[in-house]
C-alpha cells in the first residue's frame, strides 16, 4: 500500500509539474492574487487607499496606477474564487494556444484598457445624472476578473472553432446579462475588456486564414441556442442574489416583483447614495416567498426550455418562445399602464436609462427571431400521449388552484362580484410586473399559501409536469425505427440499407411484414433512401406497396440511391432511372497491402506506424471523455470551414456516431491526440452481421499526411480478422467515375444533379472524395435515381435539394431555379 500511496503522489506531482510548465502565467498569477489578497486585507472587507479604481481615484485623486494595481487584488473571497478559477481553466487555456508572452500582453492589455474605458464611459453617464453611474462611482473596484476575461476572449481567436464560437457567444452573453441587469462597474469593466480582447484576438490572428463565415452542426447549432436561452434568463437571479440591480434592465426584475420604479431611483439618487441603497429599497419590496418565486419564474422555465433545446426537443422551443413572448408583452403591457397611471414613471426611466424602454423589449423579441430562424434544428417531439398527460395535468391544477383561490379571494375581500374575484384570481398567475392584488390577508397556513401564493405554486407544478414531457419520444416514431432495424437485421437492405435507421426518415411496411422502405417526404415528394429492405423475392411486393400508400398520401414517390439489383423492378412498373453517384465496395478477401497496386495505401499505412499512430476500434459508448471533447472539436473545425451548411440526409454527422450498433476507428498521435476518425455502420443479412460501409471521415488540421489511409487501411484489416466479407467505402453524392446517360427525358434532371455537383464540390469535394476512394482498388456499383413522371423531375430534383440542405439560403435556392429554366 504504501508503494501504491508513492506511486500515487507521484504521478499527481508530476501532473502539476506538468501544468505548471505549461501554463506559468496562469499559476503564477493565481498565487499572486493569494497573495495579495491575504496581505492588503481585501478578503476580510478592507479597500485600502491607492490600490482600486474608480472615476474619483483616477479623476479628482490622480492615482494614475490603480487601473494595473485593481487587476491584481480580489475585493472578497468570491472575487478571488472566481479569478482563480477562470485563470487555471480557460486562462490557462488561452496560454496554451497564444503562449506566455502573448497571453500576459493581453491580460495587461485589456485588463488596463477596458477599466479606463469603463471609467470615461462612467464619468460621462455621471455627468449626465444617470442613475447607475452615481449609485456605483462612490466605490472602488477591485477585480482580476477584468483583464482574465479580456486575455481570454482574446486566446479565443486562437481557438479551434468550436471552442472559439462558445466562449465567444456564452460568455459575451454572460457579460452583457450581468451589465444589463446588474448594473455594477465590475460587469461594465468586464464587459468592455473583453470586447478590447476580441479585437486584440483579431489582430494578432490578422494574417491567417479565416472563413467569412463559420458553419454550426445541427448539434452545436442547439447546444449554443440553449445556452442563449439559459442566460438570458439569468437576470432575475443576477439582482436577487447579488443585492445589486442598477443595469438598464433591472426594471424588469423590479417590475416583477412588484417594485415601485421611481421610488428607487429617487431614494438612490440622494446624497450619500450607494450600492447598499439600492440592494435595500429592492429587498424591502421583495418580501414574501411567493413574490420571490414568481419574479423567478421566467428563469425556471428558461432554464427547463434550455435544456431541452439541447437536445433538439420541439416541445423545449415552444416553451422557449412562449416565455420570450410573454415577456415582451408583459413589459410592453407595464410601460403603458405605468404611463397611463403616472405618466412621469416611464419618462423617469427612460431619463435614467436612455432607450429602457426599447430594449427591455428588444431582448425577448431577439430570442423569438433566433429561435423562429433555427426552428428546424429542434424537430423532436414528444409522444401523444405524454402531451395529453401534460395538458390533463395543467389543467386539473389550474382548474383546482384558480377555483380555490377565488373562493379565497370573495371570503377575504367579501366581494359579491364573480368578475372582479375572477380577475383577482387571474392576475396571482402572472409575474407582477402588471401590478400583484396586494393588501393583508387575514389567513394562515395553508389557506394563505392558496390565497396569496397560488401563481407560483401553479408555476411549479408546470415546471415539474414538462420535465416528463421533455424526456419522451413520440412511442409510434420509436417503435416503427426499431421495427426497421429488425426488419434490416432479419432481411436484406443492402450496404446503405442502415441510412434508413437515421433520425429524419420515416418508415414504411408491406401488411405481412416482411419487407420496409424508409423514406422522407420532402414537399409532397416522398424520397426512398437505398434498397427497398426485403428478400429478393419480395422486391415486387415491397415496391407496389410501397408506391400505394403514397397514391393514397397524395405523394411522389421516388427512389434515391437504389442498387442495379433493383432495375427490373422498376422496368416492369414503366419507370425511368438516372445514376446519380457511384458505390465504392472492397471484397475484404482481396484487400491486401502487398503489390504495385496497393502502394498508395501501403506507404500511409507504414509511415502511421512508423510514426507512433496508433488505433481505437470502439462506439461511442466507450469512447473516454477526452477523445470525445477531441471528436466534437475536430468535427466542429472541419464544419467551419466549410463554405456551405452541413449536409444530412444521406451523409451523417456526430449524431449517427452515437448509435450502439456503429462502430468507430480513431487514429491517435503519440502524444494523445486525435488525429482522425471514421465510423462504419453494419451491413446485415438474414440475421448476420457480412460488413461494415464507411459514413464518417474527418482529420485533424496537421494531422499526418495519409493519416486517413491509414485509418481506412487499419478499418479494412481489423474487419478482415472477425471474418467480414464486404467493406463498402460508401458513396459519393452526384459524383460518378463515367458520365451517365442522358437523353431528352431526363436531360433535366441531369443538368440539375450536374448543377447540384458543381455548386458542392468546392465546398465539399465529392467528385475529389470518388476519386481518392478509388485507391483501394474498390468494385463501383451504380446507384440509380428511379422515378414515374418526366414532369416531376423538377420537383424531385428541388426536393433532393432540400433533403441534403434543409437550412440552404434563398439564394441558393433561386439558383437552382435558374439553372433549370436555363
Amino acid at each position: 500500500m504504501r508503494i501504491s500511496v508513492a506511486q500515487t503522489a507521484g504521478a499527481v506531482s508530476r501532473r502539476v509539474a506538468g501544468y505548471v510548465r505549461r501554463h506559468p502565467f496562469a499559476v503564477a498569477l493565481s498565487a499572486l492574487l493569494v497573495i495579495t489578497g491575504l496581505s492588503f486585507g481585501t478578503l476580510w472587507g478592507r479597500h485600502p487607499a491607492g490600490l482600486g479604481v474608480s472615476p474619483l481615484v483616477l479623476g479628482r485623486e490622480r492615482q494614475w496606477w490603480t487601473p494595473l494595481t485593481a487587476l491584481l487584488v480580489p475585493n472578497s473571497w468570491g472575487g478571488l474564487l472566481l479569478s482563480v478559477l477562470l485563470a487555471l481553466t480557460l486562462l490557462a487555456y488561452a496560454e496554451r494556444l497564444m503562449g506566455t508572452r502573448r497571453v500576459m500582453m493581453s491580460f495587461l492589455v485589456t485588463g488596463v484598457l477596458g477599466v479606463l474605458l469603463g471609467v470615461g464611459i462612467q464619468s460621462l453617464a455621471w455627468s449626465w445624472g444617470q442613475v447607475w453611474a452615481r449609485v456605483d462611482s462612490r466605490g472602488v473596484v477591485f477585480d482580476p476578473a477584468i483583464g482574465i476575461l479580456g486575455a481570454i476572449l482574446a486566446g479565443s481567436a486562437f481557438a479551434p472553432a468550436l471552442y472559439r464560437r462558445r466562449i465567444r457567444l456564452i460568455g459575451l452573453s454572460l457579460l452583457v446579462t450581468f451589465t444589463l441587469y446588474g448594473g455594477d462597474a465590475d460587469s461594465v469593466y468586464r464587459l468592455l475588456a473583453a470586447l478590447t480582447g476580441l479585437l486584440l484576438g483579431l489582430l494578432l490572428t490578422s494574417g491567417a486564414p479565416r472563413p467569412v463565415v463559420y458553419r454550426s452542426s445541427f448539434g452545436e447549432t442547439r447546444t449554443l441556442i440553449a445556452a442563449m436561452v439559459a442566460v438570458t434568463g439569468l437576470g432575475p437571479l443576477i439582482v436577487l442574489l447579488t443585492g445589486v440591480g442598477i443595469g438598464p434592465l433591472a426594471p424588469v426584475v423590479a417590475g416583477l416583483r412588484g417594485v415601485d420604479i421611481s421610488g428607487i431611483t429617487d431614494a438612490c439618487a440622494r446624497n450619500n447614495a450607494s450600492a447598499h441603497c439600492v440592494a435595500g429599497v429592492t429587498t424591502a419590496f421583495a418580501a414574501g416567498t411567493g413574490v420571490v418565486l414568481m419574479s423567478l419564474v421566467p428563469l425556471l422555465l428558461s432554464l427547463i426550455a434550455a435544456w431541452g433545446l439541447r437536445s433538439g426537443r420541439r416541445a423545449a422551443w415552444f416553451l422557449a418562445i412562449g416565455v420570450n413572448t410573454v415577456m415582451a408583452l408583459l413589459t410592453g403591457i407595464s410601460l403603458v399602464v405605468r404611463s397611463i397611471r403616472n405618466p412621469t414613471d416611464v419618462v423617469e426611466i427612460d431619463r435614467q436609462f436612455p432607450g429602457f424602454s426599447v430594449l427591455a423589449i428588444l431582448v425577448p423579441v431577439g430570442m423569438c427571431i433566433l429561435l423562429a430562424i433555427t426552428h428546424r434544428r429542434f424537430a423532436v417531439r414528444a409522444s401523444r400521449v405524454a402531451v395529453r398527460r401534460f395538458a390533463v395535468t395543467i389543467g386539473i391544477a389550474f382548474a383546482v388552484l384558480a377555483t380555490t383561490n377565488m373562493i379565497l379571494v370573495t371570503v377575504v375581500s367579501h366581494s359579491p362580484s364573480f368578475w372582479s374575484s375572477l380577475a383577482t384570481t387571474l392576475r396571482r398567475f402572472l409575474p407582477t410586473i402588471i401590478g400583484h392584488p396586494g393588501g393583508h390577508s387575514p389567513l394562515t397556513g395553508l389557506a394563505l399559501v392558496l390565497h396569496r401564493d397560488v401563481g407560483a405554486l401553479f408555476w411549479i407544478i408546470f415546471a415539474l409536469a414538462l420535465l416528463p414531457l421533455l424526456r419522451a419520444r413520440s412511442r409510434s416514431t420509436a417503435d416503427e425505427a426499431e421495427r426497421f432495424r429488425t426488419q434490416l437485421r432479419e432481411t436484406d437492405g443492402g450496404t446503405l440499407g442502415f441510412l434508413g435507421t437515421w433520425e429524419g426518415n420515416e418508415h414504411w411496411f408491406t401488411a405481412d411484414g416482411r419487407g420496409a422502405v424508409a423514406y422522407r417526404v420532402v414537399n409532397d415528394i416522398a424520397i426512398a433512401v437505398g434498397d427497398p429492405v426485403c428478400t429478393p423475392g419480395d422486391a415486387a411486393q415491397t415496391v407496389r406497396g410501397f408506391l400505394d400508400f403514397c397514391d393514397a398520401n397524395a405523394w411522389t414517390p421516388v427512389f434515391y440511391s437504389t442498387h442495379d439489383e433493383f432495375v427490373p423492378t422498376f422496368r416492369a412498373l414503366g419507370w425511368r432511372s438516372i445514376s446519380v453517384a457511384e458505390e465504392t465496395v472492397v471484397p475484404l478477401d482481396r484487400f491486401e497491402l502487398t503489390g504495385k497496386v496497393w502502394t498508395k495505401v501501403r506507404q500511409p499505412y507504414n509511415r502511421g506506424q512508423r510514426d507512433g499512430l496508433t488505433t481505437l476500434w470502439t462506439t461511442w459508448e466507450q469512447l473516454p471523455a477526452g477523445l470525445v471533447a477531441q471528436l466534437d472539436a475536430l468535427s466542429e473545425q472541419w464544419i467551419a470551414e466549410k463554405a456551405l451548411p452541413e449536409m444530412r440526409f444521406t451523409l451523417g454527422g456526430v449524431e449517427e456516431l452515437k448509435d450502439p450498433d456503429v462502430e468507430i476507428l480513431l487514429a491517435i498521435g503519440p502524444e494523445g491526440e486525435l488525429q482522425a476518425v471514421t465510423s462504419w455502420m453494419p451491413v446485415w443479412r438474414e440475421g448476420e452481421l457480412i460488413g461494415r460501409t464507411l459514413d464518417f471521415m474527418r482529420r485533424a488540421d496537421g494531422a499526418m499526411p495519409g493519416v486517413m489511409e491509414f485509418a481506412i487501411a487499419s478499418a479494412a484489416l481489423h474487419m478482415k480478422e472477425q471474418g467480414l466479407a464486404v467493406m463498402s467505402l460508401s458513396g459519393a453524392p452526384l459524383a460518378q467515375t463515367v458520365e451517365a446517360d442522358a437523353d431528352a427525358d431526363r436531360d433535366t434532371i441531369t443538368r440539375l444533379l450536374g448543377w447540384l455537383s458543381r455548386v458542392l464540390e468546392p465546398a465539399y469535394g465529392f467528385a475529389s472524395l470518388l476519386r481518392y476512394k478509388g485507391k483501394f482498388n474498390p468494385e463501383y456499383r451504380p446507384m440509380h435515381l428511379f422515378y414515374a413522371d418526366n414532369g416531376q423531375l423538377p420537383a424531385i430534383g428541388l426536393a433532393i435539394g432540400r433533403a441534403y440542405l434543409p437550412d440552404a439560403s434563398p439564394a441558393e435556392y433561386v439558383a437552382l431555379a435558374r439553372s433549370l429554366a436555363g
